[in-house]
């Protein structure tokens, strides 16, 4: 079977800066959730059923997956047998992507950031050329760099901050990159509706040309 090629730049200044944006993303996804309802953070916007939540506890999966299995270093073991929603466990494919009534909070939350910490032992333990394998791909592809499975992770947290920044913003309105760091033009409600506006007149133009 043909290995992956080993990182061509193993700089420890690579996994700092993979690190460093994954935390970003990571703390402004649970930022997203602070001071909604529980109804709120679960609730589904979208036809796919897309909710803060549920985000939250797919990524964890995520993070305990790929840093974890994939590299020998499983979270759950037998004496902490995984969730009914693990991608092992799972008879709902949708599981891992909404909260279930007994699920609280602070369990998923908690799990999340038991989820980096899990994945900074393997980041700490390992090089960027380390080799894993990704139990739930095919075989013949299953064989994944460190650095390859940090960018990958990296992306998919990136997506789904996304996401979250849209489903807070029609939740209340509220909006911003990162705690601390809106990243936003201005803040002034009037401001927005007026731009708002000229989006929407720019479109109605276009549409009827």
């Amino acid at each position: 079977m043909t290995q992956p090629n080993p990182d061509p730049n193993p700089d420890p200044t690579y996994k700092a800066d993979l690190v460093r944006y994954l935390q970003e993303s990571r703390e402004a996804l649970l930022w997203k959730l602070d001071g909604l309802s529980e109804y709120d953070i679960r609730r589904p916007l979208t036809p796919t059923g897309t909710n803060l939540l549920g985000l939250v506890k797919h990524l964890s999966g995520v993070e305990l997956g790929y840093f974890g299995d994939t590299f020998g270093r499983p979270y759950f073991t037998e004496e902490k047998p995984p969730p009914s929603w693990w991608w092992t466990e799972a008879e709902d494919p949708h599981a891992d992507m909404y909260a279930t009534p007994e699920e609280s909070r602070e369990e998923i939350t908690g799990l999340y950031r038991r989820a980096w910490e899990h994945a900074q032992a393997t980041f700490d333990a390992l090089p960027l050329d380390a080799v894993g394998r990704v139990p739930w791909w095919p075989e013949e592809r299953s064989a994944v760099t460190l650095h390859h499975i940090m960018v990958r992770v990296n992306a998919d947290t990136q997506r789904h901050a996304g996401h979250a920044d849209i489903l807070r913003e029609l939740i209340d309105g509220a909006a911003g990159l990162i705690p601390g760091k809106d990243a936003l033009a201005t803040d002034d409600a009037e401001n927005w509706a007026r731009h708002r506006e000229r989006v929407e007149q720019a479109a109605r133009e276009a549409d009827a040309r």
